[in-house]
């Protein structure tokens, strides 16, 4: 990259900065139905930053769900075309009494940037636009062909993007698609993410007696929904990690050997872990590492659990209802629907006497794989490698971007997860933050990936 680029960098850094702040102050929390008009004021923000920086084109498109966003600079003849891809939107904030500083009012402090969505995504999302206005200002033209597809509607699922895709799908045409939202392997280590787990999910609700009941007058006469939800509960997994839905494991691909290999090369320590997340050892799925269960294998979480007395001391009830809200991360070649299926028949078939059980599944999203050696993903490991000065990591992502097996399989085209998070940045929680150490590398990677794309695809 050149020297004109980095000086636009160094001397804009704070312009830029002011610029995503304004952009982090918009509380556009999709989950939220209040929160409707900032969802829209955040999709119009995005545009207006497109024409900004001088994209050819730049719409905000309205229908079902939250607007969708869609610019375009398509001023280099002959050379590849590049889809960019991220969310504007938030998740909810609460506990709010947890940040430290209000989510809402961006905040520096020891070089890292305070706001919700500040690494998810907002921030990521902005240095892509960030890196093409650098380079439009510097050369007055780009080395190839950009395309920007900004969604409102990630943190809930993505629940309309598929259809708008093959609706787009002529307009959307591209040789790559990028995605920044995922994160670094550690800090000063950058990683490319060739793999995501999907997701399904259900919430079990167990229903007894038409009241809550006296312990003393009906005790011992009457099934405890708790007690239920809870014996459901235990029979879906074992002491050892091991699910035991029927059929759960049937159509899990294994890891190879070499992926194995490259992971244990990886030097990532679980008792470093352990320490960080401060819990005295870590559990999972006998005969994997940390690593693998992460990654590569299926797991079936209890999120959420609820149901009768919750105040100070002791009230004396059988409940007359109880709750638990379950997710699964599936691996390839998992169908999230069948996981989901099989969810069900299983609390059926365990659902125990004297209660009513009901099971509603929750949305859906496939798992995803790619080979890593597309001349596309290799060309991004160089360009992190020459900002960062270390290997890139070619890694999976344990977590879920269900709208990215969508892409590819409507798109046709590779897919590169080049993030520039980091794990502890508490996305999703409060103190939300951003490393400005990598914001400050992650433009000028962006920038020489582009510059790298040039003829090359």
């Amino acid at each position: 990259m050149d020297q004109k680029l980095r000086d636009y960098f160094v001397h804009n850094r704070e312009r830029q900065l002011n610029e995503l702040k304004e952009y982090l102050a918009i509380p556009s929390i999709s989950a939220i139905p209040s929160h409707k008009e900032d969802m829209l004021k955040a999709a119009e923000w995005t545009a207006d930053m497109m024409r900004k920086i001088g994209l050819e084109k730049a719409e905000v498109y309205t229908g079902k769900g939250h607007p969708i966003v869609y610019g375009e600079w398509m001023k280099a003849p002959g050379m590849p075309t590049v889809l960019m891809y991220g969310h504007y939107d938030v998740q909810p904030v609460d506990p709010l009494e947890l940040w430290d500083t209000p989510p809402f009012e961006a905040t520096i402090r020891d070089g890292k940037l305070y706001a919700r969505g500040s690494s998810d995504d907002k921030g990521q999302v902005f240095m892509h636009l960030k890196a093409v206005e650098a380079i439009l200002q510097t050369h007055r033209q780009l080395p190839v062909n950009i395309k920007f597809l900004i969604e409102g509607e990630e943190e809930i699922g993505s629940p309309t993007l598929p259809a708008f895709v093959e609706e787009k799908k002529d307009l959307l045409a591209a040789d790559v698609l990028v995605i920044s939202d995922t994160t670094l392997l550690e800090r000063g280590k950058p990683a490319i993410v060739y793999g995501l787990r999907g997701m399904t999910g259900i919430q079990i609700d167990v229903k007894g007696a038409s009241g809550d009941l006296h312990s003393g007058l009906y005790g011992g006469a009457v099934q405890n929904p708790i007690h239920a939800i809870v014996e459901i509960l235990a029979s879906m997994r074992a002491k050892n990690g091991f699910i035991t839905v029927e059929g759960f494991y049937d159509k899990v691909r294994e890891l190879t050997a070499e992926e194995r290999s490259e992971f244990a090369g990886l030097g990532q320590s679980e008792e470093a872990m352990a320490s960080q997340l401060a819990v005295p050892e870590l559990f999972g799925e006998e005969g994997f590492t940390a690593l693998e269960r992460i990654w590569a294998r299926p797991t079936l979480e209890v999120n959420g659990i609820y149901g009768g007395f919750q105040g100070e001391g002791l009230k004396t009830v059988i409940p007359s209802e109880a709750h638990a809200k379950i997710t699964c991360r599936l691996v390839p070649d998992q169908d999230p629907q069948e996981i989901a299926d099989l969810l069900e028949s299983h609390v059926k078939k365990v659902a125990p006497k004297g209660v009513t059980v009901t099971v509603t599944q929750f949305d859906k999203g496939a798992p995803f794989l790619t080979p890593f050696d597309h001349p596309a993903i290799q060309l991004a490991g160089k360009a992190y490698e020459e900002v960062y000065g270390v290997p890139t990591a070619y890694i999976r992502g344990g977590g879920s971007i269900p709208v990215v097996a969508s892409f590819a399989e409507i798109l046709n085209m590779p897919i590169v997860m080049m993030g520039f998070g980091l794990s502890d940045e508490n996305f999703h929680a409060p103190n939300e933050h951003f490393n400005l150490e990598n914001f400050d590398k992650g433009l000028e990677v962006i920038a020489r990936y582009l510059f790298k794309l040039d003829g090359s695809l």
